[in-house]
This record gives structure tokens, C-alpha cells and sequence, in this order.
């Protein structure tokens, strides 16, 4: 392996797959290829070749366009440029906003009926306002990384190079007006630069102490550390809190059972769940992050069945079924639990524990279709279904799509 490393083919460009690549092949062989669309002819330099199954690929330029293709919004990962010096982050900037939506849909959808034997096809619903702005001015958090001569910028697609930018269009105006993108940075590894709801741009740099800060949602404050999660679309909490909240089924859902925020972080969704059904609803969050299940705590205070607990959720549920006296049992079947885990998913071990609670319903906030099919497969053989499933846009112009499904027991 390693003759065809850098070298130029044309491809017919075929299918989308996940990760922001298309799919096209080469003699039988899958070739992905970076910066394409499905239904282009494209040139492309060859940069990994290592497998036997697939290749890797970067489009040099493109031979017959698809009606779908924009100029990017970005300058610095156009394909005018060499692929080494692309700019990562804005993996679909070349393509209409419509059609983007329509290809991360196919990508859930797809997902979802080969893991998961299951034909879905929910559309890819716009936050507000975006349309109105290209998809571009949401990103309220941003990580540039410093090069060996203190040059800033985002690393290359698929690369740990630094790219220098002059603009930074995903960013909010706030953000895109903050950012020191031409000072220099030597004797930092990363600058993290960001846009909470009040407080103005703050950058975070090497080891200084995490400051509090305050997030907004509706009428609500959230209080969090600068270097703590939060969403990163300006209105992605919003969205997200309406969501979860049209999730619930509410002919399922008693507040006086054992219900659960699992992969709470500060509380967010707790505090949508004590919202809509009242503040005495009883609804733990657990989080392991043990800093910010004190702030949970905090911005859970005014519910009264609110309360916040730190553990990791594999650990924490096995310990709780473990000890559950037949009270708990009960209370635990009637409970509603939402869940929002990272980017791997719940995974095997957690949907089993899950499962084995018997919950009335579970909520599930998904980051990645993949990793969310695969739990749909594990939570449908233990006897649960999908009853339905959103989808939101809440990372325009790259590959990332959320979703919000609900699965009920059979």
C-alpha cells in the first residue's frame, strides 16, 4: 500500500456518509472524498491509501458542479485552495443550507434504518433566525490552537496544523469582533474564546483560573464555569429545552416518580422538565463532573423535587438498582428519564441498565446519528420503541446534526 498516496483520479461522487465526506469509488473501491457533493464529477489528490477497503480523498477541483453548490461562506476552507490549507469546521460551507439539512436527514435516516431496521425520515428543522443569516453568526464558543511561532487559528481539515484566518463567519458578531486572530500566542498550546449570554467576550488561555459566568434560556440564568459545556449555538439551549419539553408524553410522565437527568451538566434540562410539569416534580440530575453538578444545585434550588448528584451514569445506575428497596422499583417504572450523553452515545452497558429500571418513557438527546442508531437498536431489543424522533440544525455549514427521540416501553 502507499503507490497511490498523493496521487490525482477523477470520481463520480454518489452517496453522502457521516463525518461531513461523500462517497464515491475508484476500480470497486469506496473513495471518501472531503469538500463534494453527491452528484459532482470531482479531481481529487489521494491522502490515504492505507486501507484495502476505502480510500481517503480531498477534491482539487470540480469538474461538473452540483446545482446544490455555493461559494463558501468561508473563505479559508474554499476549495480554491490547496487542501492542506483549508481551514477545518465548516465541512459544508459549499453547499446550500436547504441542501445541507436534506443530507444530514438522509444521514439520520440511513442510520437509523441499517442499525437500527427502522424507516424514519425526520426532517432537519432550522433553529430561528438562522435562514435569515445563511447559517452563519450562532458559534458562541470557539477553540483556536497556537503553532510552534504563536500563530492562532483553526487546524486544518482533518490535520493538527494551524491554519492562520482573517474571519472567523460561523462565530457570533460579538465573537468574530473579540477574536485576537492576528496577535501572537507563543507559549500557549490553545486559545478558547468565548460569547456567554451576558459578561461580553472573555478568551481563556494556558492554566488560568475558570471564571463563573451565566448562560440565559428563556426567563431562566444558568450558572456555569467558562470552561464547562454548554451548547454552542446561541439559541441550541432554547431549542433544545422546548424539545425535550414536546418529548414527554405527558399521559406517561408522574412527577411524583423517580425521575432522571442523566449527563445533567448544569442542569438544563431538569430545569425543562421542572418547568413544564411544575416545581414540586421530583427529578434527579447526575452528572461527573462534581463542579458542575454544584452548579446544578444551584440553578435547580427553586424546584423543590429538583437535586443534583454527582457520579459517573454507568456507576451511578448500577449502584441504584442494586440497592432499590420495591418502593424505588415502583417509583422508578413510572419515571420519565432524559438523557444527554456525549458524542459516543449512552452505549450498550448504560441502555441496559437504563432498560432494566423499566422508566414509562426516556428522552434522548442525540449528537451523532451513528452512535444515537446504535442505541436505538440496543433500547428496541430490550423491549423499547422509538416512539418519535427530531431533528434539529444546530451546527450549520458542518456535518453535525442533533436529535430528540422519545422511546416509550412495550
Amino acid at each position: 500500500m502507499g503507490e497511490w498516496l498523493g496521487r490525482m483520479i477523477e470520481v463520480d461522487v454518489t452517496n453522502i456518509a457521516h463525518g461531513g465526506v461523500s462517497v464515491a469509488r475508484h476500480d470497486g473501491r469506496v473513495v471518501f472524498v472531503s469538500d463534494a457533493i453527491p452528484g459532482e464529477r470531482v479531481l481529487v489528490r489521494i491522502t490515504d491509501d492505507k486501507k484495502k477497503s476505502f480510500w481517503r480523498a480531498e477534491t482539487v477541483t470540480v469538474v461538473t458542479a452540483s446545482e446544490h453548490r455555493r461559494e463558501h461562506v468561508w473563505s479559508a476552507a474554499s476549495v480554491e485552495r490547496d487542501p492542506d490549507d483549508r481551514a477545518g469546521g465548516a465541512e459544508f460551507g459549499h453547499i446550500d443550507l436547504n441542501h445541507q439539512r436534506t443530507l444530514k436527514a438522509q444521514i439520520l435516516g440511513e442510520s437509523l434504518e441499517r442499525m437500527a431496521q427502522l424507516t424514519l425520515a425526520p426532517e432537519v428543522e432550522a433553529v430561528p433566525g438562522d435562514d435569515e443569516r445563511n447559517g452563519l453568526g450562532w458559534r458562541t464558543r470557539v477553540s483556536l490552537h497556537v503553532d510552534e511561532a504563536g500563530n492562532v487559528g483553526p487546524f486544518a481539515a482533518r490535520s493538527h496544523r494551524v491554519i492562520p484566518v482573517a474571519d472567523l463567519p460561523l462565530a457570533t458578531p460579538e465573537l468574530s469582533a473579540g477574536a485576537p486572530l492576528s496577535e501572537n500566542f507563543a507559549g500557549f498550546d490553545r486559545v478558547d474564546i468565548l460569547n456567554p449570554s451576558s459578561g461580553g467576550v472573555r478568551l481563556i488561555m494556558g492554566k488560568q483560573k475558570p471564571q463563573v459566568i451565566t448562560e440565559t434560556v428563556g426567563e431562566r440564568e444558568f450558572t456555569l464555569l467558562d470552561s464547562g459545556f454548554w451548547q454552542v449555538h446561541h439559541g441550541a439551549a432554547e431549542v433544545l429545552t422546548a424539545a425535550v419539553q414536546d418529548a414527554i408524553d405527558p399521559e406517561l410522565f408522574d412527577p411524583a416518580a423517580s425521575n432522571l437527568d442523566l449527563y445533567g451538566g448544569v442542569g438544563l434540562f431538569a430545569a425543562a422538565v421542572g418547568d413544564k410539569f411544575g416545581p414540586s416534580t421530583k427529578i434527579t440530575s447526575v452528572e461527573s463532573d462534581a463542579i458542575a453538578t454544584d452548579h446544578a444545585a444551584k440553578n435547580l434550588s427553586e424546584w423543590l423535587g429538583a437535586h443534583a448528584e454527582t457520579g459517573r451514569v454507568d456507576r451511578w445506575l448500577r449502584e441504584l438498582l442494586k440497592n432499590a428497596s420495591a418502593a424505588e422499583r415502583s417509583r422508578l417504572e413510572r419515571s420519565t428519564i432524559v438523557l444527554d450523553p456525549p458524542r459516543s452515545g449512552a452505549g450498550r452497558e448504560v441502555v441496559e441498565l437504563l432498560t432494566a429500571a423499566r422508566p414509562a418513557q426516556v428522552v434522548y438527546v442525540a449528537c451523532d446519528p451513528v452512535a444515537f442508531a446504535r442505541d436505538v437498536a440496543f433500547f428496541t431489543n430490550r423491549g423499547y420503541t422509538l416512539a418519535k424522533v427530531r431533528a434539529f440544525d444546530l451546527f450549520p455549514h458542518t456535518h453535525h446534526v442533533e436529535a430528540v427521540g422519545t422511546f416509550t416501553r412495550n
